[in-house]
């Protein structure tokens, strides 16, 4: 499934990016001189759209140090902090990302996106009640929201509560019907509860809505392949491993939510000679493209 995070590196900097604007851009001021309030607050937000700028482009080292001096410049402004927070979370700086935006919360209690976030990142530190509280706080502000939808799912799972999980998924694909992630955990927790038919149903709709995801169809792959149907088993296990061969990796699999039944069954096919030489040519090919200079 996609990085949890990647929605919500978009919403983000579409909140920062649509902040009130400094009325002209400005170099930075000279030290010496003495500003006001409003000169000061309108250098952070200057900051902090340069800062959302260079997120986009994944230069977090570069934005970190600007969202931060802006939360110093303006710090009343829950953008700022909102931005500042978002960057921790991209940069695995969890708890400074959840302190961040518990400030971002307490100037704007009613902004869904802070509470989304906040669920998102009790999530990564595995505080799982704490992640439901925030998402269902941001649901109530703005609800059928299919990625905050699929994350309070994601919670439920972990808790192991599959019918309430279940119903998440099933909110997030009523919300937005092409969200192939939400069906394609549908079909992880029916795995789990041993009814491989209607998992594979699931895949199988994850797999018609994109047909490049990997994980669905590596999860199909492995059903089938469990299921007696080898030769489809190992096509289908060598396209999506030629996509994203992190799937090869127990590690990652379960980082993506899959059961124990799954990933035994995953092992068998990931050990096949013809998975393995599939791995070992998609990895070397990344290892080629890593070394190839940048344009």
């Amino acid at each position: 499934m996609p990085n949890r995070n990647s929605w919500l590196s978009v919403i983000l900097l579409f909140g920062v990016l649509n902040m009130t604007k400094p009325a002209s851009a400005q170099a930075l001021i000279p030290h010496t001189l003495q500003l006001n309030s409003a000169q000061l607050e309108q250098q952070g937000l200057s900051l902090a759209q340069e800062a959302a700028q260079l997120a986009q482009f994944q230069q977090y080292e570069l934005a970190l140090p600007r969202a931060r001096l802006a939360t110093q410049l303006a710090p009343k402004n829950f953008q700022a902090w909102f931005l500042l927070g978002g960057l921790y979370l991209q940069s695995d700086e969890i708890d400074k990302g959840i302190a961040a935006l518990q400030q971002a919360k307490s100037l704007n209690a009613n902004e869904s996106t802070i509470l989304f976030a906040l669920g998102s990142a009790y999530f990564q530190k595995q505080l799982y009640e704490q992640a439901i509280a925030e998402i269902q706080a941001g649901l109530k502000i703005k609800p059928n929201v299919p990625e905050a939808l699929f994350d309070l799912g994601n919670a439920y799972y972990k808790l192991r509560k599959f019918p309430e999980a279940i119903a998440s998924y099933e909110k997030a694909i009523a919300a937005e019907a092409k969200f192939w992630p939400a069906l394609t955990n549908i079909g992880l927790i029916k795995y789990e509860q041993g009814d491989i038919d209607g998992a594979i149903t699931m895949w199988r709709k994850s797999v018609e809505l994109d047909k490049e995801a990997a994980e669905p169809q590596l999860a199909l792959a492995v059903a089938l392949y469990a299921k007696g149907d080898r030769e489809q088993g190992i096509a289908l296990g060598e396209a999506a491993l030629r996509s994203d061969d992190r799937y090869a990796n127990v590690d990652f699999l379960k980082e993506n939510l899959w059961g124990d039944r799954l990933i035994q069954d995953a092992q068998k096919l990931l050990a096949t000679p013809r998975i393995q030489a599939t791995i070992a040519q998609a990895q070397e090919q990344r290892s080629q493209q890593q070394q190839r200079p940048p344009r």
